[in-house]
């Protein structure tokens, strides 16, 4: 019992100090590589980059305690970076207090999910989740992840449109006119040395190496360029009259959100006592409706100035004896000096301070990461809130086990360790839980990681322990050398990671297995790319799809007439070309019989009646009847009755125990008759051919002897 609720505890049988050590350098070379990597996805996730290593501070810990694979690295990942931003999207602004809030509570119910699922042994759920449906959504969240990163990698501001391929127009748009070459110079730079060093030897920690130059290098050039000055050193009076415009669009938007929330307020009050009928439910939500009208208005307006602004050139003159202005290039004054570098406007989505307006006109960096620990508490949850994540809660939790089972799978069948799915669910949702109360957003199994931390030779989840304690040590002591990281080198991080998560031989191999498992593999991936920034979405398109084929195919199972084949097997005689006997009809129905297809069965057995006249005998092969229910039996039933009272002969072979039981119980069986029942279909054809092929004028019987459709040419 102990083992089960500390299967950590089974480590430490036969442990020793060599494999300490193992352990101990696993755990360092992984935690070299997290910290750069979970400060970029901590980005991708809308959060700021030092809430990476939040999530990289006991996630790695906890899931190795409470899971069953000693191999596996936990942590911020990618594909559930993603979707934790587009799940809070329509909750809140990315990168706002909001928006941390409600990043931390999903962890949490992302935890409290998979938690739930492990207790109760039911990692089944998963399967919902099938390979061409998790195939096609990884490639296209590959390839979304990589382009949402080109605005940091060519230096350019936009704001996120209502389609991801929107997004990318935009960006590329702006930068064939505003890309900053030394931030585009230094990505690219970063891309060549994680590629080379990963050529020349993959267990080297090539993330840390680029992000160690390239940090150095934007320490010592002076690569950031900030400056706060006030609005009255703007020499043009319209772009000051349209920074004030732009802060009074802001003010108004904050005041009619307070409004939104009184009148979503009364509209609840109004509903929950007329049912949503009433005439007060009725103007309530009108307006509710006239508001977000009048909010997204001002918003198309607002984000319409925004790109103004931030597309400004502006100059800096300095002249003796008169303070530093700023101009438009065309707008220099003669005998003014102005120097060579470019400023913009530094605009979010906050208001802008008259007094202190912020500019840059270098790279952006990651800038000031709070030292220490994060501190420990529960986040609070409102049943409103964690009703509207529920729904996001749970495609991550699944998501996130598939990737990270599949990881375990791949690592467990090298080095012989026995996998327990339930319990890697438990120590995956301690993991989001327990990393909830440390600030941490929804985390899973990193294939990059884990992979550094087998070739590093772990032993047991000691070097995920050894990982978290690398993140400690960071946070405590070594924040202040972060920030002058380039986003740009961040950004070529996360771009070198998803490379790994292609992979177009997957849709091949599903086409190549079924063609219609390749077509639901690459409609999730097209729906998942047009559906971007919802990439949840195309998941469920893709379930739904998967869904569907397999009720289709339990609705409308394979019914097929066998005859006799060169190897002196029964095959289909469709499919093999073979010559189908005109007086049995040896008929093998392949899938479980019940209401859902017993009609079709029917159907299938009047077909033949109809369209073989000389048809005497039917024996129905019930070797791939694994199941059978009450419409399943009646079915049966009115076949049986009908084909005897109409003069046919109909007999079963190969029926196997649990179905043999319904025929018993349900008298099924006495209306069969047990002697019309044969262990083998050898054993059924060799008992009735003699009376089905009276005055027969076959020649030879396709069911005794090979047969094949030319040989009747």
């Amino acid at each position: 019992m102990l083992k089960r609720i500390f299967p950590f505890m089974v480590w430490f049988k036969d442990y020793n100090l060599p494999k300490l050590k193992i352990d101990v350098l696993a755990g360092i070379t992984v935690a070299l590589v997290l910290i750069p990597q979970s400060m970029a996805y901590a980005q991708l996730a809308g959060l700021p980059a030092y809430y990476g290593l939040y999530a990289a501070f006991l996630p790695p810990m906890i899931a190795s305690l409470f899971g069953s694979s000693r191999q596996l690295a936990t942590g911020p990942v990618a594909v559930v970076s993603l979707m934790t931003a587009t799940s809070l999207e329509p909750l809140a602004t990315a990168g706002s207090d909001a928006f941390i809030v409600y990043a931390i509570i999903l962890a949490f119910t992302v935890g409290v999910f998979q938690l739930a699922l492990g207790i109760f042994r039911l990692g089944l759920v998963v399967n919902f989740l099938s390979h061409p449906v998790v195939n096609g959504f990884t490639n296209a969240a590959a390839i979304v992840i990589a382009t949402s990163q080109l605005s940091k990698l060519f230096g350019v501001y936009v704001d996120n449109s209502p389609h991801h391929y929107e997004t990318i127009i935009s960006v590329i748009k702006e930068a064939r006119n505003y890309t900053h070459w030394p931030t585009l110079a230094l990505g690219v730079f970063a891309i060549a040395i994680m590629y080379g060093i990963k050529r020349f030897n993959p267990r080297i920690p090539y993330v840390l190496i680029a992000v160690v130059i390239t940090t150095l290098f934007s320490y010592f050039s002076g690569y950031e360029q900030n400056r706060s000055l006030p609005m009255t050193t703007i020499a043009n009076p319209e772009i000051r009259e349209n920074l004030i415009a732009y802060n009074d669009q802001l003010k108004r938007i904050k005041e009619l959100s307070d409004l939104r929330m009184e009148a979503f307020t009364q509209l609840e009050a109004a509903e929950s006592h007329a049912h949503g009928q009433g005439m007060d439910s009725i103007k309530a939500r009108f307006e509710v409706d006239k508001i977000n009208f009048e909010i997204d208005g001002i918003k198309n307006t607002s984000a319409a100035l925004r790109a103004e602004l931030r597309s400004l050139k502006l100059y800096s003159t300095e002249n003796v004896g008169s303070s530093s202005m700023l101009y438009l290039k065309e707008e220099i004054p003669p005998g003014f000096n102005a120097d060579s570098r470019i400023w913009h406007f530094k605009v979010g989505t906050k208001p802008l301070n008259p007094e202190g307006l912020m500019l840059y006109g270098g790279g952006d960096v990651v800038g000031a990461i709070p030292q220490g620990l994060p501190s420990l508490s529960v986040p609070e949850l409102n049943l409103s809130v964690f009703l509207k994540l529920f729904p996001y809660a749970m495609v991550i939790s699944l998501l996130g086990f598939v990737e990270a089972i599949a990881i375990a799978k791949a690592m467990a069948a090298k080095t012989g360790q026995r996998l327990d799915p339930d319990q890697e669910l438990i120590g995956q949702g301690l993991a989001n839980i327990l990393g909830a109360i440390g600030k941490s957003y929804p985390v899973s199994g990193s294939f990059s990681r884990s992979a550094v931390n087998l070739q590093a030779g772990a032993v047991t989840g000691m070097s995920s322990v050894f990982t978290s304690f690398g993140v400690i040590i960071t946070l405590l002591f070594f924040t202040p050398f972060l920030y002058h990281l380039p986003q740009a080198v961040l950004a070529a991080v996360i771009m070198m990671a998803v490379i790994g998560l292609l992979n177009v031989s997957g849709f091949i191999h599903a086409w190549r297995a079924q063609w219609y498992d390749g077509a639901i593999s690459i409609l999730t991936f097209v729906a998942t790319l047009v559906l971007a920034p919802h990439v949840e979405k195309g998941i469920y398109i893709g379930v739904v799809a998967s869904l569907g084929v397999f009720l289709y195919k339990v609705m409308r199972p394979k019914v097929s007439s066998l005859s006799r084949h060169a190897d002196e097997g029964l095959r289909a005689f469709d499919s093999h070309g073979l010559q189908k006997c005109r007086y049995i009809d040896l008929i093998r129905f392949d899938g479980p019989l019940f209401f859902a297809n017993a009609s079709y069965l029917e159907d299938e057995i009047n077909n033949r009646l109809m369209s073989q006249k000389d048809l005497n005998h039917i024996i129905i092969a019930a070797n791939g009847i694994n199941d059978i229910d009450a419409s399943g039996e009646e079915a049966l039933a009115l076949i049986i009755n009908r084909l005897r009272s109409a003069g046919y002969g109909i007999s079963f072979s190969g029926v196997n125990e649990s179905v043999m039981k319904v025929f018993k119980k349900t008298h099924l069986l006495e209306n069969i008759g047990p002697h019309n029942i044969y262990p083998t279909m050898e054993k059924a054809i060799l008992s009735v051919h003699t009376s089905a092929h009276l005055n027969s004028t076959e020649a030879q019987c396709p069911l005794l002897t090979v047969c094949e459709a030319a040989a009747r040419a």
